[in-house]
Parts: structure tokens; C-alpha cells; sequence
């Protein structure tokens, strides 16, 4: 084989390999019109910009590596109506048709979405979408989806940012979270979700610190929540102290649940020790919901210690 042959042939391989990795990130977007750009070297600055320049409603959006290839974030619908949550096969999109707007005539309806081009993974995707709402130069509503999933976009304008860095996009969605204003709950619930799901390393430490720090206690009950989706010890720390130290019960009680979501050799012994030693009454009670519905044997073993 020549050189020259050689070199050509490396060449196109590299192409291909890029193509595709770019294609990958590229949104599916139907009944709607896709404006690309570069995210640029700061992605809270392009991002602010195209805000403060929308009078009506749009959408913008990036793709970033996400942390669990094995969860689907797909579909849900503009009303939050569950399409399908799984990976059912290897031969059929991850889900139906997603729609970010509400229906409208000639709309395509979730759930029908079109089989994907290009390769068949056969695992979940190394990328999700993060797509925002903006009406009126602010920002109305933060959601993510599986870069595979198809997007209706109801006939509105995605304006598409290419290269997002994913730290960026951490530090972007901690803004919006600290930034919107009367608390929406569309808006940071779903910058918290989607910061749980960046496989950016910085973004566990962003949960943590809105979780402690936050004056919403909507905010530190949300982000609690998903800092318990991380596991780990850090995730432990983090609602512990919410449960012995914030001043809200509602903030404590949201803990308590977030315990229950730990694995089982991590968050049944927590439970019983709040059931046990919490001064709260509230919180002693929600511990010992959460430990019943557990079925754990520890638990079984901790009410016919209580019952005797």
C-alpha cells in the first residue's frame, strides 16, 4: 500500500469518525426550523445574547455528554404526559415523537416518531439534549432529552448551539437556577434534572452546593433530591446535614425522601437512625414511611423493636 493510498485512507477515516460524532449531536427536529451556530468559547455569553435578541417564543439548545447512557430521557410530552422511559430494542428509536409545544393542527403526534438514520447503537446514548424555552427575552422552561430522540418543535425556531462545553453548560444552568425570578418551577426543576444528568464532573458539586446554600426552599428540596441520583458519599453528606440543620421541615422531610432513593445498604441504616433519634416529628414520621415501603428486613426488625 502507497503513502500516499495510506494517508488518504486515514484521512477519510477520520472524516468519517467526525462526521459521525457530529451528526450524533445533532438534534432531530421535526415541523420546526433548526439555526446552527457556535456555542463560542462562552456559552452563558452566546446564550444570554440570543435571549436578550428573542421578542417571541424559541427554543435553544446544545448537546452534552451525559452521564448514565442507560436512562432514556425519553419522551415526554409539552403536558408532561410519560410516552416511554427504556430501552426496549436495539432496531427501534428510543422513543416516540417528543413535543416541546403545545399540539396544534398538523402537529405530529408523540409516539410516532420516525426510525433514525445512520448507525444502530446498541446501547443508550453518550449524549443528551438540553433545550430551553425562551418567550419574551426570558427563559420559561428547561428540558432534556436523549440525543436520539425526535423533537417536535411545534413550528417554533430551535436555535442550535454546536460545540457547548459541557462545564459551561453546568455553570450556565446554576445561573438560570439562581436567576429566575418568583421561583418557577418548570424552570429550575428542570435545570436541577438537567445538571443531574451532565457527566461533568463539576455538576455534582453544583447540586450539592445549591442544596445547602439556596434561599428557595422549593430550590434546596429539588436539588436534594438529585444530589441523591448521584449516590456516593458526598450525595450521603449532603442530605444528612439537610435533615439535621435546615430550617424548613418541608426541606428536611424532602431528605428523608431522598434517603429512600439511596441504595438499600446506604439508605435503610440512615432511616432508621433518623427514626430513631430525629427530634422532629415530622421528619421521624417520614423516615418511617420510607423504611415500611422499603421492605427491607432491617426495617421489619426496627418496628418489632418499636412495637414491643
Amino acid at each position: 500500500m502507497s503513502r500516499r493510498f495510506l494517508a488518504i485512507a486515514v484521512g477519510l477515516c477520520a472524516f468519517t469518525t467526525l462526521g459521525a460524532a457530529l451528526a450524533a449531536q445533532q438534534p432531530r427536529i421535526v415541523n420546526g426550523q433548526v439555526v446552527s451556530q457556535p456555542a463560542g468559547s462562552a456559552l452563558a455569553q452566546t446564550f444570554r445574547s440570543l435571549v436578550a435578541q428573542e421578542a417571541d417564543v424559541a427554543w435553544i439548545g446544545y448537546a452534552v455528554p451525559v452521564r448514565d447512557r442507560n436512562q432514556t430521557m425519553c419522551c415526554w410530552s409539552n403536558g408532561d404526559s410519560y410516552v416511554s422511559g427504556s430501552i426496549s430494542s436495539s432496531d427501534a428509536p428510543c422513543c416516540g415523537s417528543c413535543r416541546i409545544e403545545p399540539a396544534t393542527t398538523g402537529t405530529q403526534r408523540a409516539g410516532t416518531a420516525s426510525a433514525p438514520t445512520g448507525p444502530v447503537k446498541l446501547e443508550g446514548a453518550d449524549h443528551m439534549l438540553v433545550l430551553i424555552r425562551v418567550a419574551n427575552r426570558q427563559v420559561e422552561r428547561v428540558r432534556t432529552f436523549s440525543e436520539d430522540c425526535e423533537i417536535d418543535a411545534g413550528g417554533r425556531t430551535v436555535r442550535w448551539l454546536e460545540g457547548a462545553n459541557p462545564a459551561d453548560s453546568v455553570a450556565l444552568l446554576e445561573s438560570i437556577v439562581n436567576d429566575t425570578k418568583e421561583r418557577k418551577s418548570r424552570v429550575t426543576s428542570g435545570a436541577l434534572a438537567a445538571l443531574s444528568q451532565h457527566a461533568e464532573p463539576s455538576a455534582g458539586a453544583v447540586l450539592q452546593r445549591l442544596a445547602r446554600t439556596h434561599t428557595s426552599p422549593a430550590v434546596r428540596g429539588d436539588a436534594i433530591f438529585w444530589v441523591a441520583q448521584l449516590a456516593g458519599d458526598k450525595a450521603v453528606g449532603t442530605i444528612t446535614e439537610a435533615i439535621h440543620s435546615d430550617p424548613e421541615t418541608e426541606v428536611k422531610r424532602r431528605a428523608v425522601f431522598a434517603l429512600s432513593q439511596l441504595p438499600k445498604d446506604q439508605g435503610v441504616p440512615l432511616l432508621i437512625d433518623v427514626a430513631r433519634k430525629n427530634t422532629n416529628p415530622a421528619v421521624r414520621k417520614q423516615a418511617i414511611f420510607w423504611l415500611g415501603q422499603s421492605r427491607d428486613p432491617r426495617a421489619l426488625e426496627f418496628f418489632a423493636e418499636i412495637l414491643k
